[in-house]
């Protein structure tokens, strides 16, 4: 088996974790490549029990055959991951070395047993649905996908902005906002929980539509079939406005035209036997716990 061991920084606090995981790596056999830049920041802090190779982006999943990729941060370093392995199939096992982590659920103490699970085949690998921005004049390069959201806001300026939302080409409405969150799934966990979206399961094909600080306030969160394809009209009194995928952005006009529909490839996700999505809502939302008895 062969993995790749990605993440964006190393924190001092996190090496003893980390140690953990090349370990268990080393013990069970699993040949491990770890993304240069962080490959560097581990030498001389990091004790390889095995030989450690070196990865460097998009390119090398196309001529070496990975099997993982294994995160080790939050949610957003998944994020990151994902415009690395785009619509190769790779299956990513996120390791949380944040703080809330929704998609990364393996937690600190969990690294040796995570691993023995995974060289056992103890897990499944599940799809998690991404959308596709469609975008004249192009944006994003050769990435313009998101596996949590798509978003339009207002910049540098305290005047909220105006979105008119097509659906499929009818006129939907019209948001007076700071801005406007396309959530898929596993985005509803995101930005647009926080914004008062509802939360939707990771099979659900839908979209979530969630207005940011909607100065209409009769306005609420919409979920749509990802079947639909959505697109936008955006107005304010200034003449950029930013619109991002995931947490990587750009700054457009009124006179982009826009829309997003479904991904054209899932992002898949191990999930360990031991856990499910069910799990981590309790987990990471408390829910069924009454804090005044502690």
């Amino acid at each position: 088996m062969q993995v790749v061991v990605y993440s964006q920084y190393l924190k001092e606090g996190d090496l003893p974790f980390v140690q953990h995981l090349f370990d268990a790596l080393a013990a069970n056999g699993i040949a491990a490549f770890v993304n240069t830049p962080y490959l560097q920041e581990l030498q001389g802090k990091i004790t390889f029990k095995a030989s450690i190779g070196s990865f460097d982006g998009h390119s090398d999943f196309k001529v070496r055959p990975f099997d993982f990729v294994i995160t080790l941060g939050g949610d957003g370093t998944i994020l990151a991951a994902a415009t690395l392995i785009r619509g190769l199939g790779v299956p990513i096992l996120g390791i949380n070395l944040g703080r809330l982590g929704f998609l990364a659920t393996v937690g600190k103490d969990q690294v040796a047993a995570a691993i023995g699970m995974l060289a056992k085949g103890e897990y499944t690998v599940g799809e998690r649905s991404t959308l596709h921005l469609e975008s004249d004049p192009p944006l994003f390069d050769d990435m313009p996908f998101a596996l949590n959201d798509f978003t339009i806001l207002k910049r540098d300026t305290s005047s909220m902005i105006t979105v008119h939302a097509f659906v499929n080409g009818a006129y939907l409405n019209t948001y007076w906002a700071d801005g406007l969150v396309v959530a898929t799934p596993t985005g509803s966990t995101g930005y647009s929980l926080s914004c008062g979206g509802p939360i939707v399961f990771p099979d659900s094909n839908n979209f979530v539509l969630t207005p940011v600080a909607p100065h209409n306030l009769n306005v609420r969160p919409l979920v749509i079939a990802d079947s639909a394809t959505i697109s936008f009209e955006v107005e304010g009194r200034t003449d950029n406005f930013l619109c991002t995928l995931d947490s990587r952005h750009e700054i457009i006009t009124s006179d982009n035209k826009i829309a997003v529909r479904r991904g054209d490839f899932p992002v898949k996700v191990v999930q360990l036997l031991d856990d499910s999505f069910l799990d981590t809502m309790r987990k990471k939302l408390n829910w069924g716990v009454d804090l005044r008895n502690h």
